[in-house]
């Protein structure tokens, strides 16, 4: 399953994550390891949307070196999507794929067939969701939004 994005914009600096990377895992009892910084690194380099085999085989083969488990991978993604440190998308029985929050902000088109991931922005979009919550007397404090459907690809 390939991930198409066109927004990899990052908001956030690769040492300010670290940062509160290593803050979140002392907050809640966990030792700083290599393994998990690179957990963090290549979710940060990533411009696609991972399931943690995917992560777990791609640290792998760029750091064979280090043995990083897959149990390390899940509570990792675990405790990162806990404080919104990364964001998933379900797939359901095929379980999550996973991306890290410091990208602007961006909605999601999925594939039901190939399982691509297409990111976008929409100003229009973004502008009918406030109006809209504000007729409802409704405080919005963060919304994600995904489309299910057909890539132009697996149409033909």
């Amino acid at each position: 399953m390939n991930s198409n994005n066109t927004f990899t914009h990052r908001t956030v600096e690769y040492e300010i994550l670290l940062e509160r990377f290593k803050e979140l895992l002392k907050k809640n009892g966990y030792k700083y390891t290599i393994q998990r910084e690179v957990i963090l690194e290549t979710l940060y380099k990533s411009d696609e949307h991972l399931t943690p085999e995917a992560l777990h085989q791609l640290i792998k083969e760029k750091f064979p070196e280090l043995k990083t488990g897959i149990a390390t991978v899940y509570r990792t993604l675990s405790l990162l999507e806990d404080s919104d440190m990364v964001t998933s998308l379900s797939f359901g029985s095929q379980g999550k794929k996973y991306e890290l929050g410091a990208k602007e902000h961006h909605d999601h088109m999925i594939c039901t067939v190939c399982g691509n991931i297409t990111e976008f922005v929409d100003e229009e979009i973004e502008h009918r969701q406030h109006i809209i919550a504000k007729e409802f007397g409704f405080k919005m404090q963060e919304h994600s939004m995904q489309i299910y459907g057909i890539c132009k690809n697996c149409q033909n």
